[in-house]
């Protein structure tokens, strides 16, 4: 028996694995009380809405119940061509089952009637950027005993065109400023100024032209069946991920790797039943300062567009406690539970309905840079998050915001002022006035500054936004779509200047009387909301509190070096104030282009001998020896490396006929002399020409002038109890043949000058190296090593030679390449990892391979790009060199690579 039972479960098992069937992907998760399904965790299939409704339920906030359709089954929609995955309508069909008995009501019952908005919400963040329906389930029969229902005819109706515009508009692409207009007359027609001042019948009316509009564009009547309404609602929603709006909020964003967008779908509840119901947007801290302090705005009798649509001006949270202190208090409370829950600033909407109020959102806040390193900074104080967590948060790309210049205050207080707004996003701006998103964009393109004015911003606006230097809005408040764009993107933004009247359609704005046309210059100061006429001087920002101490953190936790390149006393003073740690590039040719200097520069181009041109260098030795004397003292002791002449002679002479007349003239040599050096220093590819150190090894005076004059101003500021750090770099070595005789050369030159100024060998160390720019000395970086004291990977010119285009030329295609996919990112903004990265990885192990203590950087611009940074920092460099401003940035980003290897290890090893 006991055999035979053995036998029975094993063919029980077996039958098991027969029958068993693959389980169907979940596309749709419920919200609301004790059958919430979704966690915040789930960001990525329920998009950041979606999953924070659920995590605020399962906090036991008050939440409208509803459910979310998962990114994946937009994904999938996407990739049927506009046609819902297997599975999803009977998920959606059971779901508004579940919210129906929830509710005690249903969809397009007149008794007990249920009404949705459906909203998107993708895994990140993109405000604005994609479509919102509100309302949803009102036909003519429902709004009629609605109204009597609620006592309140007005409202039903003012929900009904509310609906049947965001429908139209959203759904079936009926213009919204045809419904705008359409209300406009209608307030005329009763002598009113606001559409709260509209009563039933005059809605009865706006109702009725607003359906034969929608019948006008779309050849259909408007839709009765609520079901017809929802299943057309969630496409537009599912579609608008690809609108044009998206797509470019996405690229200016840098949002890549997301399924699409999620769609929730939600029980209706409303602002606007009267005085005691209201909505409002608001940040549990100052979004502009960081500031710990409810900040945010509110309309009473509203629905959430007219908060940040702009059509209304809202009123500060903290009058809330005239109209409904309960309320307030109760949202005090809710901002201290959800930001020691996600240990972070949310920006929160809510709704007052009747008095009763309910979350409709929570997401992370967007700041501004100087607002996101306060929080940070604050939190730690408050032991919210940890150091190491501060410094993850902040994004080093945003700290551009607060290393521009403000606005001189002299010349500001002498500056005419227009008109005050809103200080709806800080910073100085001065620019041409532009009336459209495309003028801003085409003027932009032509290198004209430009200040984008606009009655209220739109979504549709954002590239116009993007390319402008800030922003100016007649209407709206600091939640309004222009305020939040603004601040995410770092631009100078005044809103809600009500004394502007704009026409953008003559180009001309009035302001206190001051008429402002096109292409006129106005300065904008975000910080106060001050509008002024004319263009005002800037002053340099300063680093001190948050920034400093964040600052000093990241220092702590980073492996990377952080040098700058730079050319003058005065840019790397102001490198050495952002935390550089010395010079990793300073281009002697800069200095030649001044006064005096560019004649003698070309004097020793024309010279017929190897004493004529020894002559004109011996001017030069003084002028150059003050530059670096100037330099090393500016560094205080830190390194600095010094590169050689790099670009081709050709280009110090002038190539038109009236500049090389007027260097004749002045140098007393014949004109035909000078045309004749120009055409013989022409080159089909001066990239790949006679330069770098092919012009040192040929022309050998040019080395030695500028190495006596390094060694020269490197004795005389040691001589001043300063320490310096000279390091010389010969660049464009593409032979380890190239290096060694130019190496020799320049120790010969330092031991000369030594042995004249008495100075010990030894006393005075300075390195000699070069810059790996071509490919072949990449691939060959251990026959090169063996001549080197460090390396510095050039990648712009690495990045030509590698990939094989011209960085001048490039701009004609490599939008488009990124844009099929071909470059995930510009190679020459963020470094190629598959290609030129593999270049600097095998020079990087075959030159330690040869040389264990060889020192390796890069100077190129890539040293200013975080995700090159981070490279950097897996690939084992020593140090990243990058433009003055961008140094913390790098900083930041260096410490940030640290922080995320160390988290990988350690999760690793678990």
């Amino acid at each position: 028996m006991a055999r035979k039972a053995r036998k029975t479960r094993k063919q029980r098992v077996s039958t098991k694995k027969i029958t068993t069937k693959k389980k169907t992907k979940k596309l749709v998760y419920f919200f609301g009380g004790k059958q919430t399904e979704g966690r915040a965790e789930q960001k990525d299939i329920l998009g950041g809405k979606g999953a924070n409704l659920a995590e605020m339920c399962r906090l036991g906030l008050p939440v409208p119940p509803g459910f979310t359709i998962t990114a994946e089954a937009c994904a999938a929609f996407q990739d049927l061509k506009g046609k819902w995955p297997k599975g999803l309508k009977e998920e959606v069909l059971r779901n508004i089952k579940k919210l129906e008995n929830m509710m005690s009501a249903k969809l397009g019952d007149p008794k007990k009637t249920l009404l949705v908005s459906v909203r998107s919400g993708a895994a990140i963040s993109m405000p604005g950027m994609m479509d919102t329906v509100l309302n949803l389930g009102l036909c003519p029969e429902v709004v009629q005993t609605l109204g009597d229902k609620m006592g309140n005819p007005r409202f039903a109706w003012d929900a009904y065109r509310r609906f049947i515009q965001m429908f139209g508009d959203v759904v079936m692409g009926v213009p919204h400023d045809n419904f705008e207009a359409i209300l406009q007359s209608v307030k005329e027609e009763y002598g009113v100024k606001s559409d709260t001042d509209l009563d039933e019948g005059a809605l009865h009316k706006v109702v009725k032209r607003y359906l034969k509009l929608y019948k006008k564009f779309t050849r259909e009547d408007f839709p009765l069946d609520p079901m017809v309404q929802l299943e057309k609602a969630i496409n537009a929603v599912f579609g608008s991920w690809n609108n044009p709006r998206a797509v470019k909020y996405r690229e200016l964003n840098d949002i890549k790797g997301l399924l699409g967008t999620a769609v929730n779908v939600q029980t209706m509840v409303f602002g606007n039943l009267g005085e005691t119901s209201g909505t409002g947007v608001a940040f549990t801290r100052n979004p502009a300062t960081g500031t710990n302090k409810f900040y945010g705005e509110f309309l009473m009798n509203a629905q959430g567009e007219d908060v940040v649509a702009g059509i209304r001006t809202p009123r500060p949270i903290q009058d809330l406690a005239k109209q409904n202190p309960a309320a307030l208090k109760e949202l005090m409370k809710i901002r201290k539970v959800l930001e020691k829950h996600y240990k972070d600033m949310q920006d929160i909407e809510f709704t007052i309905q009747e008095g009763k109020l309910y979350m409709l959102q929570t997401r992370t806040g967007k700041r501004t840079a100087a607002a996101a390193l306060k929080v940070a900074v604050d939190m730690v104080k408050e032991r919210l998050i940890t150091r190491e967590q501060a410094v993850l948060r902040i994004d080093p790309s945003q700290l551009d915001q607060v290393l521009h210049p403000t606005f001189d205050p002299k010349s500001e207080k002498a500056a005419k002022l227009l008109t005050k707004g809103l200080p709806a996003s800080p910073g100085a701006a001065s620019g041409k006035v532009v009336f459209t998103a495309e003028e801003a964009e085409e003027w932009a393109a032509k290198k004209e500054k430009v200040i984008l004015v606009r009655t209220e911003t739109s979504p549709e606006d954002i590239g116009g936004m993007n390319a402008a230097q800030g922003i100016l809005t007649a209407r709206g408040g600091m939640t309004s779509h222009a305020a939040v764009v603004a601040r995410g993107m770092g631009k100078c933004c005044v809103a809600g200047a009500g004394g502007a009247s704009i026409d953008s359609n003559s180009g001309k704005m009035i302001i206190a009387g001051v008429k402002v046309s096109r292409g006129d210059w106005i300065s904008l100061n975000g910080s106060t909301g001050a509008v002024y006429l004319g263009r005002i001087n800037t002053t340099e920002p300063k680093l001190t509190g948050d920034f400093k101490t964040l600052m000093g953190w990241a220092d702590k936790f980073r492996r990377l070096g952080v040098r700058t390149n730079a050319d003058t006393p005065h840019d790397t003073a102001a490198a050495v104030r952002f935390g550089a740690e010395g010079i990793g590039l300073c281009r002697t040719e800069h200095m030649f282009f001044e006064g005096d200097r560019i004649l003698a520069m070309r004097e020793m181009i024309l010279a017929d001998d190897l004493e004529g041109r020894k002559k004109a260098l011996a001017k030069l030795l003084p002028m150059q020896r003050n530059d670096f004397i100037g330099i090393f003292k500016a560094l205080k002791g830190r390194p600095c490396t010094i590169r050689l002449l790099d670009p081709p002679l050709h280009e110090f002479l002038p190539h038109d006929k009236d500049g090389q007349q007027e260097i004749a003239r002045i140098i007393g040599v014949n004109i035909r002399k000078v045309k004749e050096k120009v055409e013989a220093l022409s080159e089909f590819n001066p990239m790949l020409g006679f330069r770098g150190c092919r012009l040192g090894l040929i022309y050998p005076e040019i080395n030695t002038m500028q190495v006596r004059a390094i060694v020269e101003a490197a004795i005389k500021v040691k001589q001043s109890k300063t320490k310096v750090r000279p390091e010389i770099m010969i660049p464009l070595v593409g032979k380890a043949e190239e290096l060694a005789i130019a190496r020799k050369m320049v120790e010969q030159v330092i031991g000369e000058v030594f042995k004249e100024n008495k100075i010990r060998k030894g006393s005075l160390p300075i390195s000699i190296g070069t810059m790996i720019e071509v490919p072949r000395a990449a691939v060959t970086a251990d026959e090169i090593a063996a001549h080197a004291d460090f390396f510095s990977f050039g990648t712009n010119d690495l990045t030509q030679m590698g990939c094989g285009f011209s960085r001048d030329d490039a701009g004609k295609f490599l939008p488009k390449y990124v844009e099929m996919g071909i470059y995930e990112y510009d190679p020459f903004q963020s470094l190629d990892e598959g290609g030129v990265g593999r270049l600097v990885d095998i020079a990087v192990q075959q030159g330690r391979k040869t040389n264990k203590g060889l020192k390796l950087g890069i100077c190129g611009e890539h040293g200013g790009d975080p995700r090159s940074v981070e490279f950097c920092h897996r690939v084992g460099l020593n140090y990243v060199s990058c433009s003055p401003f961008r140094v913390p940035i790098a900083r930041l980003a260096a410490a940030q690579a640290a922080l995320r290897e160390k988290s990988a290890k350690k999760t690793a090893r678990r």
